[in-house]
């Protein structure tokens, strides 16, 4: 009995020193990283490893990037490297733009879209992208308002036939719950130093003066988003605004009629037009993808007997936050 406690005993020892062999491993590891990064300080940092998804020919160091947005687009995600998801974009494009070695980009977009600054601030960081090697912007299932605004970024717009884009528009919303409070006897007090202070206030109806003010800044709004397209695009913004800029969605055969995309087909497609932009045939397809770290590894392993729940995600049906102003198809405002 002693002999087999003692056995056990070693076993468990043995895995300890192994995990703390691993542990200690990677922290040198990562040491070493940092202190390269300090010591290389003229080479682009990398914060996102590469996937390789289509190999190139030996001996040649020519690569496409390809980027994934997906999802919602909102400051308020958390990233994987930054602290929030348009963070994470910006730093993914600029690794492309100073790497070298990166010939063209493909930016693989599948968005309804999002926030108005969060969709703007991706848009000028896929054009700053675009000013130094040719960005590929390829819609999968869904590349509509915001997703869209970001897409005018690219040099060559490629969607799928049944993609689902446009919705040029912009949406604000709120909920008025102000009958739902009398049935309940509850009034809402509010003090406040302007008579526009609490506005969109659903406690109350909306006045006269305030829907003007909120129609003016959605309408501003919408002329931005607009004046990108028809720059973009090379389109009138007038024909725009008496057709297709109407928050319709469109297919992506529709938007190639209209000129709102530049070509149709699929994926591997767009990195063929990347090699062929980026002057690079023979170059290998990379994705990338966020680096290895030890919060994930071990949120892996916290997460193990966690109970395992069914839920929509939160992406197929985003709450709209009173107040924010969206680049949203209409059905996505609950």
């Amino acid at each position: 009995m002693a002999d087999r406690k003692l056995g056990c005993l070693s076993i468990f020892l043995f895995v300890a020193l192994c995990a703390s062999v691993f542990i200690n491993l990677v922290l040198v590891l990562a040491a070493f990283q940092r202190f390269g990064g300090v010591m290389r300080e003229e080479e682009p940092i990398s914060r996102f490893r590469e996937i390789i998804i289509q190999r190139g020919s030996r001996g040649i160091s020519d690569k496409i990037a390809v980027i994934m947005l997906r999802g919602l687009i909102s400051s308020s995600i958390p990233g994987n490297v930054s602290d929030s998801m348009v963070d994470d974009m910006r730093a993914a494009l600029q690794q492309a733009r100073e790497d070298d070695r990166v010939k063209a980009i493909v930016l693989e977009i599948d968005s309804p879209g999002g926030e108005v600054t969060a969709s703007d601030q991706i848009y000028n960081a896929v054009v700053k992208a675009r000013a130094r090697k040719p960005v590929v912007v390829y819609m999968d299932s869904l590349a509509a308002s915001g997703g869209y605004y970001v897409s005018c970024g690219g040099k060559f717009l490629m969607a799928n036939d049944t993609t689902i884009t446009g919705s040029i528009g912009v949406i604000i919303q709120t909920l008025n719950y102000e009958q739902l409070f009398n049935k309940v006897g509850l009034a809402s007090v509010v003090f406040k130093s302007g008579k526009f202070k609490d506005m969109l206030n659903g406690a109350r109806p909306v006045t006269p003066e305030e829907r003007e003010l909120v129609q003016s800044f959605i309408m501003k709004t919408y002329d931005k988003f607009l004046g990108i397209v028809a720059k973009e695009r090379n389109l009138p913004a007038d024909l725009l605004r008496n057709t297709i800029a109407d928050g319709r969605i469109l297919s992506g055969k529709d938007a190639l009629d209209n000129k709102l995309v530049d070509g149709l087909g699929q994926l591997e497609d767009a990195f063929a037009k990347a090699k062929q932009l980026g002057s690079a045939p023979e170059a290998k397809v990379v994705k990338y993808g966020p680096p290895f770290s030890l919060s994930r590894f071990f949120r892996m392993f916290g997460q193990a007997d966690s109970k395992i729940e069914l839920q929509l995600p939160k992406q197929l049906v985003p709450q709209l936050e009173t107040g924010r102003a969206y680049f949203l198809p209409s059905y996505y405002a609950p």
